[in-house]
């Protein structure tokens, strides 16, 4: 039997400049993104190229550190399940979208790229491996209809 879990986040346009959507270049692109009951908000704007602020996070970056982040905590949820020990964590995940002739555009491919600290040298075949079953359970990865790459590097260090 499967659960429906349903989710609310509010996005609240700031970028009127007081003339509204009078004309393309008449607006900035600029927003808010608010969890409920979340302390912050995210701010956020288009990218640079669709005349957004350079300074604020786009939703194709959101989209990319959502895919990053939901990896990375299946894959620490399954280090946890196996005895993997893991101390560090960090990924500088890569996307590519392609823009089309009518100016929509999608995602072509994603690599991640993390990079893994385990404490025991005998965990490191394993700690690998553990990135396709990761990738397998992403709820984010199981929604895009493009490829997924994974690098990994993983070595070991001390806590």
């Amino acid at each position: 039997m499967s659960k429906l879990h349903k989710y609310k986040m509010t996005v609240e346009w700031t970028g009127n400049e007081g003339k509204g959507t009078s004309g393309y270049k008449s607006y900035n692109r600029n927003h808010n993104i608010r969890g409920i009951e979340k302390p912050t908000s995210i701010d956020g704007s288009s990218d640079p190229n669709f005349l957004g602020d350079k300074n604020r996070y786009n939703p194709e970056e959101l989209f990319l550190s959502s895919l990053a982040a939901c990896h990375m905590l299946w894959y620490l949820h399954l280090c946890a399940s196996n005895n993997i020990i893991v101390l560090e964590y960090v990924d500088a995940a890569k996307g590519t979208m392609e823009e089309t002739s009518n100016g929509s555009g999608r995602f072509t491919e994603v690599m991640l790229n993390p990079k893994v600290t385990v404490s025991d040298e005998r965990m490191i075949e394993k700690a690998i491996a553990l990135h396709h079953d990761a990738h397998k359970m992403c709820f984010i990865a199981n929604s895009c209809n493009f490829p997924i790459f994974h690098t990994p590097i993983i070595k070991t260090g001390h806590a």
